[in-house]
């Protein structure tokens, strides 16, 4: 799980004012400082603009899976128009991963089901059944279906580093085919063609 975000580009603009290092310093750190796992931010792009007693900080992240998360915010102060559009910011992402959770968690008609409740007597030889000599037959624990996607190799990698999947099915756009691709124990990814 990321626990930070690896370094992400910031661009900072500033309108109407000369950009000093500590308002730099200040912004990189305010994005540096968003611990979220998801989205992972690619790009943040700053634009602070100064106008009469206004000061107005935007703040966009450019984030994997094509996901853009922007606010603004106004305030009689820079540091404070900055920070407040960190924490709208913040609280936007974790939203969004919100709502990415609910739609994964599965709705009480697909769970598993429980089984019938079964008493054996108080005999000693009947407190355990008897053990069948026939092997037993595989079953399915658990069905999980999703949308086969159309993506570049590339895009399904990226994909994967995002989930917790051990492995995602894809048809590759390039090619048309079916591959699946997958983690390997050094860390490298592999891709299997059925």
């Amino acid at each position: 799980m990321q626990t930070a975000n690896a370094d992400p580009k910031v661009t900072i603009v500033v309108r109407n004012e000369t950009i000093t290092d500590s308002i730099r310093d200040f912004v990189t750190k305010k994005i540096g400082s968003l611990h979220l796992d998801y989205p992972r931010i690619i790009e943040a792009r700053a634009v602070l603009d100064v106008q009469k007693n206004r000061h107005i900080a935007e703040i966009i992240l450019f984030c994997a899976n094509h996901i853009t998360i922007d606010a603004s915010t106004e305030g009689p102060d820079m540091y404070a128009a900055i920070d407040e559009t960190i924490s709208k910011i913040a609280r936007r992402m974790r939203k969004h991963k919100t709502r990415l959770l609910k739609k994964k968690h599965p709705k009480p008609e697909q769970t598993i089901k429980h089984l019938d409740e079964k008493i054996f007597g108080m005999n000693i030889l009947d407190t355990f059944p008897e053990e069948s000599q026939e092997d037993p037959e595989p079953m399915i624990i658990h069905r999980e279906s999703v949308k086969l996607k159309t993506l570049t190799k590339e895009d399904a990698i990226m994909e994967l580093e995002l989930s917790d999947r051990p492995f995602l099915v894809y048809t590759n756009e390039r090619r048309g085919v079916l591959q699946i691709v997958y983690r390997r124990s050094d860390g490298d990814y592999a891709v299997i063609e059925p």
